[in-house]
């Protein structure tokens, strides 16, 4: 474990003002770590005090938070019977003083702006559920959502789950064919669009895609359309019409195990895994993680830079609202039309909770900051992928003026929140998560299945938690082979990490990508991290490849800065680099200069598409990643060089 000390260190004053800290201290405990093992240790009573804590409304109350269960399919608030837009929307919308606060802040690139309190978006999830029951859906159905990051799609959303409709948001950037596949994944046969939307200035053409999509498909029934304009096409119901009708107020009620939502992962290869979460499952994860260990409370604003396509965008809408906090939405690129827009939106709405990826700080670091001001910021909040220590001592200096903290939280899609994260009552070290989220028995295992400290390995979770996937949709088996086939009982996220005795985690990269050098197993960030420490590199990657003396040899992907270089002479200084840092047995066998890296459309580096063009494989399914094109390019490139 690096040697790294505290940047951020919390006041007293500071502590005893967090929720989670009252929390701790109203159920009798005067420590975090003490209070963390209880958590793990008494699963059904934690998970009790956690959906009381973020304040979950009951139609009827259930038997036991954790019914007889196995770990693959645990049972969670047996009997129970919710509808968890009763607790995102109605609680807030029902009383006086916080009926008429922002549910909803909006804006786009273009500077328009929507603002919708919790009378004004109950109001139109109402109309919303009325207007779908007149169209004939029913609970049950399975609808998916490919729209933008506008009011109107959180309305979808919980008009959705208010009458029983399965949804499934899907990134709002796909073409037609990666949208296809996740419909007939679903077997959907509702499929809600926008018409367009603009990025960087150029409208895409948003129900022509959806249209391309739903040809390849045979499940579709209901096309429903957010424009203001026709669009030429037939049999269409416009998202407006349904706004028109009467609001109504019932809900469906249902128990836990009813689905709530099916969200798809973003993989490169293989058909993507859609992981089903229920109404008192992801909504209550993601509720606690943001209110208690975020602090996110009633009138703080949360905005998070993702898509409702990606983990995050569910989560910032049932983390916030649920919370009673205002969820900002940004429809645009950050960066456009100048590369102060978004920091410029943060400032202007009062921003108090922002979520960004070490990639977007990566790019940042390049622009102009002067000037850039967030008095409103309590927490900056990273997610999406490890850190580089260069990058993220930017964001601590650059934007938090060394004040503010920035909490490290990952977890996935399939976990419905965090399993590691930094909690606001311990000191915060520069690209660390300092503790195990309350309720997450997270561990790190060795191959043998051995607990290990300061030592890399499998991060796992040992018990079940409220959020985790109720299973793939349609795929039982497909679940089970992959969190529960490396150890017995035990769920293996896939992540290789390193634990120190104080509780502290450091995520080095996913377990798949670890190099294993001279008997050295090495996580790639962990190169990438003295790669990009130099003055000339921007970003790195780095891989594995078959080497006969070392078993594996490092292979590294270098984009560069502005400075201007010799390239043979910056790849010998970039080499003696990592060896001078990382030891003489880690000095890289090749290093390539790219003009990019391939990335998916939520910003994380697929390292095995490098390795794929390394070994000269066939092209595979590219429709995840944001630059498809640059597959090629660096296929061609390495067959060039290897060549010569």
């Amino acid at each position: 474990m690096m040697n790294l000390k505290p940047a951020w260190i919390p006041k007293e004053q500071m502590i005893k003002k967090t929720r989670l800290d009252q929390w701790m201290k109203s159920l009798g405990f005067s420590t975090y770590h003490a209070f963390y093992q209880a958590s793990i240790e008494r699963t059904d009573w934690f998970w009790r005090e956690a959906e009381k804590a973020v304040g979950i409304q009951w139609k009827e109350p259930y038997e036991a938070a954790l019914g007889k269960h196995s770990f693959m399919w645990p049972n969670w608030y047996k009997g129970g019977i919710l509808n968890i837009t009763e607790t995102a929307v109605d609680k807030w919308a029902e009383k006086e003083e916080t009926k008429h606060q922002p549910a909803i802040i909006w804006s786009n690139e273009a500077g328009e702006e929507k603002r919708w309190s919790f009378l004004q978006l109950q109001e139109k999830v109402n109309r919303l559920a009325a207007g779908l029951l007149k169209e004939g859906l029913q609970k049950g159905d399975v609808a998916i959502i490919y729209m933008p990051m506008l009011p109107e799609t959180v309305a979808v959303m919980l008009a959705f789950a208010k009458i029983g409709v399965i949804f499934s948001p899907v990134f709002s950037g796909y073409g037609s064919e990666p949208l296809a596949v996740r419909i007939r994944a679903s077997g959907a046969s509702i499929v809600v669009t926008g018409n367009e939307m603009t990025r960087r200035g150029k409208t895409i053409n948003m129900r022509e895609c959806a249209a391309d999509a739903i040809k390849k498909t045979t499940t579709v029934q209901t096309v429903i359309v957010h424009t203001s304009s026709d669009t030429g096409y037939q049999d269409e119901i416009k998202l407006n019409d349904l706004l028109n009708e009467q609001p109504i107020a019932r809900a469906a009620y249902v128990t836990n195990e009813h689905p709530l939502m099916i969200l798809y992962t973003s993989g490169t290869t293989g058909t993507p895994k859609g992981a089903v979460h229920t109404h008192a499952g992801f909504p209550v994860k993601a509720a606690f993680d943001a209110g208690l260990c975020m602090d996110v409370a009633t009138g703080d604003r949360l905005f998070w830079l993702t898509d409702m396509g990606w983990m995050m965008g569910p989560f910032l809408v049932f983390g916030g609202l649920i919370n009673g906090a205002a969820i900002v939405l940004y429809d645009g690129a950050p960066n456009y039309p100048n590369e102060q827009q978004l920091w410029s939106f943060i400032h202007q709405q009062k921003v108090t909770h922002f979520g960004l990826s070490p990639t977007f700080v990566r790019s940042a670091m390049q622009q102009n900051m002067e000037g850039v001001h967030l008095p409103h910021i309590k927490a900056i909040i990273s997610t999406g992928e490890p850190w580089n220590e260069a990058p993220w001592e930017w964001l601590f200096d650059t934007i938090g003026q060394r004040k503010i903290p920035i909490l490290n939280y990952s977890g996935g899609t399939e976990v419905s929140g965090g399993i590691v994260g930094s909690t606001l009552l311990r000191p915060i070290k520069p690209i660390l998560f300092n503790a195990a989220i309350p309720g997450m028995a997270a561990d790190v295992y060795n191959k043998a299945g051995q607990s290990v400290i300061n030592e890399v390995g499998e991060l796992v979770v040992k018990k079940p938690w409220v959020g985790m996937t109720c299973g793939f949709w349609n795929e039982p088996e497909r679940y089970e082979a992959a969190y529960f086939k490396q150890f017995d009982g035990v769920w293996t996220h896939g992540d290789w990490v390193m634990q120190t005795e104080d509780g502290e985690f450091h995520i080095t990269g996913r377990s798949d990508d670890v190099i294993n050098t001279a008997g050295k197993r090495v996580g790639p960030a962990e190169i990438e991290s003295i790669l990009v420490g130099h003055p000339a590199v921007h970003e790195a990657a780095v891989i594995g490849v078959k080497d006969e003396v070392k078993g594996e040899a490092l292979v590294c992907f270098i984009v560069t800065g502005s400075h201007t270089f010799e390239e043979a002479k910056l790849i010998q200084e970039l080499s003696a680099h990592v060896g001078t840092h990382a030891g003489r047995a880690l000095t890289p066998k090749e290093i390539h200069l790219i003009s990019a890296l391939p990335k998916t459309r939520n910003g994380k580096i697929v390292r095995r598409l490098l390795k794929e063009a390394y070994e000269h494989r066939p092209s595979p399914d590219l429709s995840s990643l944001a630059n498809p094109n640059i597959y090629k390019r660096i296929s061609e490139y390495l067959k060039s060089k290897q060549q010569t």
